[in-house]
């Protein structure tokens, strides 16, 4: 099975491109024509150029769920998979996601089966996605199960954009604030200090210290930014390492609002793909390595190694995840309810509507704290350089009535 390039008309007569997979320039054109596409050029992409559509293409977030829904839809209905893949990627608009959903069709149509084929894209689908999509064809109920992963996507990225957007008010307020202080100390503090300094006069050490700071940023301002670049992309790749990344994330979760937030974020994001993967007939150490993916916290990551260590050899889900001391005792509770029950996937699913609710409702807090926050430190700035700037005066003042 070849990838082809092809150029063609619609039936709107508006010039279409992408790629499309087929036995033969013959047949590509055949099955352009039977998606009422008249074909203008067809030709054969170089094998390297597939290779790295396949491995290299990505999806947006937003591509990956409405791609997930559409499918679902499509299976569920009992169109194969080869069928929906083609079916979506003629309709999708953004040509990298048309390319990365003919390269997996392709595999599809190679022999590979749905979840092989998406481990082609690693990029555009994660290993959870691959995982649940693994353990529904393994149960027979495919279009079920891309149904509850799309409900899953979207609940996630619902969840993320909310705190995203609840942050955008803070980063903007801190971005302007800072301008203000850099155009402060680079255009009014030294017009207004060169006036006290042509009277000969000692200026006070606050006073002294902003001038500094102001000729600091006027004479290596501009080497200061590539600098900090520089320095935030090391620090990034330290960060990295798996050592200081425990670390860093073991202070994270310390502290007093922030920590709360983050723990409950990756709690309810491990509970949410576990409840998903289990719910579709994937056993517990599975759904446990794909809970783990789908956290970025390495305490949480950690944990679900050795919870799912300890769950192969005999323990009980419940009192793994106990014997961590990483997890909210609520969904240790849920869990335990679960297994004695026989309905883990469905507690799970519970306990992760219940932590996303906690999360909204401690994120809304926190942000409602760091607002005012920001404002008193940054206002606190902003009139420290206003008092170094007056301090000379009011010692003018004080030195001519005393004389």
């Amino acid at each position: 099975m070849a990838v082809f390039d092809y150029v063609a008309i619609g039936a709107d007569g508006k010039r279409a491109t992408g790629v499309i997979t087929a036995d033969s320039a013959r047949s590509a054109r055949k099955e352009l024509r039977m998606r009422q596409l008249s074909p203008l050029d067809v030709k054969e992409a170089r094998q390297k150029s597939a290779a790295k559509s396949a491995t290299r293409g990505s999806l947006s977030g937003t591509d990956l769920v409405l791609t997930t829904r559409q499918l679902a839809m499509l299976i569920k209905s009992g169109a194969t998979v080869e069928e929906a893949l083609g079916a979506i990627a003629g309709e999708a608009e953004k040509p990298g996601t048309r390319r990365v959903l003919m390269g997996v069709r392709g595999k599809v149509q190679e022999g590979f089966s749905f979840s092989e084929a998406l481990s082609q894209s690693s990029k555009a689908f994660p290993p959870y996605y691959r995982a649940v999509v693994s353990a529904g064809q393994s149960s027979g109920r495919l279009g079920d199960v891309m149904d509850r992963l799309a409900t899953h996507l979207e609940k996630s990225r619902k969840l993320r954009n909310k705190l995203l957007s609840a942050l955008i008010y803070p980063m903007v307020l801190s971005l302007v604030a800072m301008i203000v202080v850099v155009l402060l100390l680079i255009f009014v503090v030294p017009a207004v200090i060169e006036q006290f300094e042509t009277l000969g006069q000692d200026l006070p050490p606050l006073t002294n210290a902003v001038i500094g700071v102001s000729d600091f940023m006027r004479g290596w301002g501009l080497l200061v930014i590539p600098l900090l670049a520089a320095g935030l992309w090391m620090l990034r790749g330290v960060l990295r390492t798996p050592q200081v990344k425990l670390g860093l994330d073991r202070i994270v979760l310390r502290l007093p609002m922030l920590g709360k937030v983050i723990k409950s974020a990756n709690a309810a994001q491990f509970a949410r793909t576990f409840a998903t993967l289990s719910g579709s007939g994937a056993t517990v150490p599975d759904a446990l390595v794909a809970a783990r993916g789908s956290v970025g916290n390495e305490v949480f990551r950690q944990a679900a190694t050795t919870v799912r260590r300890q769950v192969e050899e005999g323990q009980p889900l419940n009192r793994a995840m106990r014997g961590t001391e990483v997890f909210p005792p609520m969904l240790v509770h849920m869990v335990a309810s679960g297994e004695r029950g026989g309905d883990l996937p469905a507690m799970m699913g519970r306990a992760a509507d219940y932590m996303e609710e906690e999360l909204d409702s401690n994120a809304t807090v926190a942000l409602g704290l760091l607002e005012p926050l920001l404002i008193v430190l940054l206002a606190g700035v902003v009139d420290m350089i206003v008092l170094a700037i007056m301090l000379p005066n009011l010692q003018l003042n004080t030195m001519a009535n005393g004389a």
